[in-house]
């Protein structure tokens, strides 16, 4: 960080603490040769994950781009013994191993038989994970959402990521799939 000094109103001088310059991000290599355009989807047992899925999946092939499904595994307590860590972990992986399944089966009976998308399992808080995927990926070039049908709003991870603190630096543009939308609407609009 960068100090500053202030003058109170005695005239006497104090240093203010100024927020850290961003650190300069990545650039997107989805237009480079050698490189696709990915689509983003973070899957879990949300109905609003195959609204997601139905548009990225879409998009990717009309694009010629690629779809990638992102898993996170949440930690849900503080675990004291390694043992009881190991075995949630592994639980964890063997749940993501089974979500990739099913959407796998979905994007088949969406008529995506030929799209075989990346599947990436991650460990931590869901948006830390996102993001730092992103980060990580300099191929990602949408982030798609889906929002969910609950009058209550549209879910904790688009209000975290495209409304909350990271919605106006967010790395990639975010794509929000409405949860009223048929997967035929949805594929119409892709």
């Amino acid at each position: 960080m960068r100090a500053m000094t202030t003058r109170n109103k005695k005239g006497e001088t104090s240093p203010k603490e100024q927020a850290p310059t961003p650190k300069p991000r990545r650039k997107r290599q989805v237009h480079a040769e050698g490189h696709r355009r990915k689509f983003l989807v973070v899957v879990d047992e949300t109905p609003e994950c195959e609204s997601a899925l139905a548009f990225a999946a879409s998009r990717a092939l009309r694009t010629q781009g690629q779809l990638e499904l992102l898993y996170v595994i949440e930690p849900d307590v503080d675990f004291q013994w390694l043992g009881v860590e190991d075995v949630a972990r592994e639980e964890g992986h063997n749940k993501a191993k089974a979500v990739f399944r099913l959407f796998g089966r979905k994007l088949k009976a969406m008529g995506f038989e030929d799209l075989v998308p990346e599947e990436i399992v991650r460990e931590g808080m869901k948006a830390e994970e996102i993001t730092k995927l992103i980060e990580d990926d300099e191929d990602i070039g949408v982030l798609v959402l889906g929002a969910s049908k609950d009058p209550s709003g549209p879910g904790p991870l688009i209000t975290t990521l495209a409304v909350g603190r990271l919605a106006g630096t967010f790395p990639v543009p975010i794509t929000v799939v409405p949860g009223h939308l048929s997967i035929e609407e949805i594929l119409a609009l892709a």
